[in-house]
């Protein structure tokens, strides 16, 4: 039929199985190290902790900051949309040539 092979049954489970083995063993070779890891007897550095009393390590802020933000953002920006009306509303028209 115009160059097509007709696949028997026993060729999708072979490949499935070539398929499931493949992705098991690539799981292996990419979890190995963290099985080793959790196997040995203490971490070879302490553990970074972030420094108490700050929102966030390294700035950003605090969740009411960010809020705090937002607000204002918005009320700025309609105040110089409103002024910006009331300039090209003050404006002269500009002459017709």
């Amino acid at each position: 039929m115009f160059g097509m092979v007709k696949l028997t049954q026993s060729f999708w489970e072979d490949s499935m199985k070539r398929t499931f083995v493949t992705i098991s063993i690539g799981a292996l070779i990419a979890l190995s190290p963290l099985a080793a890891m959790a196997q040995s007897e203490g971490s070879p550095q302490p553990l970074k902790v972030a420094q108490a009393g700050t929102a966030h390590t390294g700035g950003g802020g605090s969740h009411s900051r960010h809020m705090r933000h937002r607000a204002n953002t918005h009320k700025e920006r309609a105040r110089a949309g409103a002024e910006h009306i009331r300039q090209m509303r003050m404006a002269p028209a500009a002459p017709k040539s």
